[in-house]
């Protein structure tokens, strides 16, 4: 993984962006992930139940990662419960979480309560290879967010911005409800607030269809970038920083080191509001 320590987030979003095809390609030949990959795909298309999932830790930990739920892994109960949950009833436990990664994980899986229904099929390429791609886009994410959460949350926020419907969606989601208050000039302290305030005050601040433009996706993550290096700075360099940045894949596995003159910012945040 690049280190984007020392360097500002429009910077390391930069930078990253630059070399994100060959970071993966790196973390698919890590001879731990080829490991856990290669008993994911060996053993998932044997799998027909919850039950049977958890019980098998290695593929069940390989899933877990792919959908952001490591910090529940060992939450086994929990998460039986919540691929034996009915999805379409209102009262089950699914529908109880306002956490939308079970929910996630739990259609993408597609278990079902109904008693006679066709039991999931894991062998096909195409589901496998949605999970593992799944797998190591988190793994990028999430190492990058390490570095940098600035760079995190914009992240997340590419990853979810055309799956958002309403601000129910966002206030659902801790990362996509910073994003949206700071590149909206609103405070933190409104997350107190009833959950209808806070949609009213973020509807009259932003109009969600906008985000189908990716130019109008691009000026929030700018205006968020920079509004957060000036709340929280991220240790700017006024000297030189040498970044070995990895070679496109056409020149092959090879580092090629070269130096960014990272200037200070110098502005006021009154300034990003006119």
């Amino acid at each position: 993984m690049i280190s984007i320590n020392g360097l500002g987030s429009p910077t390391a979003l930069r930078l990253i962006d630059a070399t994100r095809d060959r970071q993966i390609a790196l973390m698919r030949d890590e001879p731990t992930n080829q490991r856990a990959e290669q008993a994911f795909r060996e053993r998932i298309g044997q799998i027909t139940t919850p039950k049977e999932l958890i019980e098998d830790f290695e593929v069940y930990s390989f899933v877990m990662r792919a959908f952001d739920l490591e910090d529940q892994i060992f939450g086994k109960g929990l998460m039986r419960k919540v691929l034996e949950s009915d999805p379409v009833e209102e009262t089950s436990l699914l529908n109880r979480l306002t956490d939308q990664r079970f929910r996630e994980l739990h259609l993408s899986l597609g278990f079902t309560t109904e008693e006679g229904a066709q039991v999931p099929n894991f062998n096909g390429l195409t589901f496998q290879n949605a999970v593992v791609d799944r797998f190591y886009d988190r793994q990028f994410i999430n190492q990058n967010d390490e570095q940098n959460s600035t760079v995190g949350t914009v992240l997340e926020f590419r990853e979810k911005a055309e799956t958002i419907d309403s601000w129910f969606d966002v206030l659902k989601d801790k990362k996509l409800t910073n994003f949206f208050q700071v590149a909206l000039n609103l405070p933190k302290e409104i997350s107190g607030l009833d959950l209808d305030v806070q949609k009213k005050l973020f509807e009259e601040k932003f109009d969600l269809a906008d985000l189908a433009d990716p130019a109008e996706r691009e000026r929030l993550i700018t205006r968020y970038t920079a509004i957060s290096d000036v709340i929280n700075p991220q240790g700017f360099a006024s000297n030189n920083i040498a970044v070995s940045i990895l070679q496109s894949a056409s020149f092959g596995a090879q580092f090629v080191p070269i130096t960014l003159d990272v200037a200070t910012i110098n502005f006021s945040a009154s300034q990003l509001y006119r």
